[in-house]
């Protein structure tokens, strides 16, 4: 058992976590990252195998440190993972591996955080877990479906091959729910069911592209962000809902011969997935991609809403002193959900950090 003071605590090693760790860096401000991976970039190594980022190489750098490649491609999954991994090493940046935060609770004027035997005390805690939250959401109504009809999760899928022969649904139709459908309708016929979202206009692999990812970059951005009666609008549909099809576009679903259907599955009959209108749909496979809860149950600070979210603005926690958020979507803006988002996001929270251990730190003013 062993106990540890240090100024900031940064929980995960993600993007977020990363960029927010070299920018105290260069404050001279110390950081300890912690993540309960093997390796950092394990998140990203989890992920589908065709996985894909949305934004070009040129805008997916950390501070300091471009991403390998040519500008306008589209780095794989395994590529960001690696980068991540290498941008750590790069800049000797404090990480710790193998370390899950069991517990964290205010201690003092800071925090304590339990990592099995041990504890880790800090004046600051970034909480940089992940965009959407780690933990699934699956209606409760799956459990009804038949044994042998093969369920799986986004996060769990990974290929064409983990599932079944025979016809598969997919549910939701967001960007990873397109995607997702669109590989699967190679070799099994393919359902895709749940509201349109909308899509980008532009195809990622077209020269126009180049041209509008900036602007909607300043959409996502200037526009779409937590000061505007829109932005604010947006941020619950982004939040729970997700955005908008980015690669995969309605007309190659079709060309491909996914079924489009727009009703959500609201329940099972006999042990079949039901759709809104009373559709039973027959098939042997299901993938979920339903998207993410927040899941902050260990965390003993009473900062969050109904919904798991924690109130905060621009990843500072309200009424708690020295607590941040880092890599939520639409932490400001709707760009939060890409690297270069979360790069701004962790620059606003660094510079919280450093202002708030200036203002602990200095003297005080006498007024006699």
């Amino acid at each position: 058992m062993s106990v540890e003071h240090i100024e900031t605590l940064i929980i995960g090693a993600g993007q977020a976590g990363l960029a927010t760790a070299r920018n105290l860096q260069l404050t001279g401000h110390d950081c300890l990252v912690v993540d309960a991976n093997e390796r950092v970039g394990d998140g990203w190594r989890r992920q589908w195998d065709t996985l894909k980022l949305y934004s070009p190489a040129k805008y997916d750098g950390l501070p300091g440190l471009p991403f390998p490649g040519k500008a306008w491609s589209f780095p794989g999954k395994d590529e960001v993972a690696d980068y991540f991994e290498t941008y750590a090493q790069h800049f000797d940046l404090p990480v710790r591996l193998n370390t899950r935060v069991d517990r964290l609770a205010a201690h003092g004027d800071g925090y304590a955080a339990a990592c099995g035997e041990d504890t880790i005390l800090a004046d600051n805690v970034v909480v940089a877990t992940g965009t959407f939250g780690r933990t699934p959401f699956i209606p409760d109504f799956a459990d009804e479906l038949d044994p042998m009809i093969m369920q799986l999760h986004s996060s769990e899928y990974r290929r064409p091959s983990q599932l079944r022969a025979g016809p598969v649904l997919v549910v939701g139709a967001s960007h990873s729910g397109m995607d997702i459908a669109y590989e699967l309708a190679t070799d099994h016929a393919t359902i895709l069911c749940g509201k349109d979202r909308g899509q980008v206009p532009a195809r990622l692999d077209s020269p126009m592209f180049k041209v509008v990812f900036p602007l909607v970059l300043f959409l996502f951005t200037r526009v779409l962000n937590r000061s505007t009666p829109i932005g604010r609008k947006k941020m619950e549909e982004f939040r729970f809902h997700g955005g908008p099809a980015l690669r995969v576009k309605r007309s190659d679903l079709k060309d491909r011969g996914v079924e489009r259907l727009q009703e959500r599955v609201i329940g099972v009959e006999n042990g079949r997935p039901v759709l809104d209108g009373d559709r039973v749909v027959d098939v042997t496979n299901v993938v979920w991609c339903t998207g993410f809860k927040q899941a902050f149950d260990w965390i003993d600070v009473p900062i969050f809403d109904a919904a798991g979210w924690p109130t905060e603005m621009r990843g500072v926690a309200n009424g708690s002193p020295g607590l941040y958020f880092c890599g939520l979507g639409f932490q400001y803006a709707a760009a939060s959900m890409l690297i270069v988002g979360a790069v701004k996001d962790s620059a606003f929270v660094s510079e919280h950090i450093v202002k708030r251990m200036s203002a602990r730190t200095a003297p005080a003013v006498s007024t006699v």
